[in-house]
């Protein structure tokens, strides 16, 4: 647990706002400011704060999809994936899910094609679902199902780091309690390192070991989760907490 497989040191990214004018001089916004954390191997680091704040800019920019920025991402790792929000719109719907879960595995291996069949085949028993679902297409899928399908197209790589940015906030809350089951039993089995997104409080203290809050860009307070859940020290966790009748 104390090998430290994500280091952020003062990261920084600024966008230019439009302006009305094609003439006028574009204003720069700052949405991430001087954000500096570590994740152990083998924990699940959750990152909170409200919608707006942040969150989803610094998963895009650990994963190499934001380019603009000032600051150090270092990692001993190497494809980091992520899981998304909605999980039909990360999905192409005219490609069947055994399309989904070789892709990976097509763009960053070798493996031939009864390889990459049976890796397909564990990887979806692995989410809880049958080898049947491969022939199935998004739309023949429920909510909770196409999300197990994008965790399990992450996982076909066998990346050490997930990035699960905001993954049952789409669902409704049985289904949500099934796909955190899952990915905590994932945690275990796998030995997944995971950064966990979100702006439910409740689903944090859920699954999480350790807690960052993030308030317009900057990390305001982080800890143990009990410890910033039962004894936070900024008024802004506080209000969260109380808004959320914690």
């Amino acid at each position: 647990m104390d090998n430290i497989i994500l280091s952020v040191k003062n990261l920084n990214v600024t966008f230019a706002e439009q302006t009305g004018s094609v003439f006028s001089k574009r204003k720069e916004h700052s949405v991430l400011k001087d954000v500096s954390f570590s994740v152990k191997e083998g924990e699940i680091l959750g990152l909170l704060g409200e919608s707006g704040c942040g969150k989803s800019t610094l998963a895009k920019t650990i994963l190499g999809l934001n380019k603009q920025y000032s600051g150090e991402i270092l990692t001993s790792v190497t494809y980091p994936q992520m899981v998304f929000q909605d999980p039909y719109g990360s999905l192409n719907p005219s490609r069947t899910i055994r399309f989904h879960l070789m892709e990976p595995l097509k763009m960053r291996t070798n493996m031939s094609r009864a390889e990459m069949e049976e890796r397909s085949v564990e990887m979806i028993q692995k989410v809880g679902l049958t080898p049947e679902f491969l022939d199935r297409y998004p739309a023949e899928l429920s909510g909770g199902q196409r999300q197990r399908i994008c965790i399990a197209q992450a996982l076909m790589v066998q990346p050490q780091i997930l990035i699960a940015d905001e993954p049952v906030s789409a669902l409704d809350v049985t289904i949500q309690a099934q796909i955190l089951e899952l990915l905590s039993s994932l945690h275990k089995e796998m030995g997944l390192t995971i950064l966990f997104i979100s702006h439910d409080l409740r689903v944090v203290y859920q699954i999480c070991d350790r807690v960052m809050v993030m308030k317009s860009g900057q990390i305001v307070e982080s800890g143990p989760v009990d410890e910033v859940y039962f004894s936070p020290k900024e008024e802004y966790t506080k209000q969260l907490l109380s808004s959320a009748g914690i």
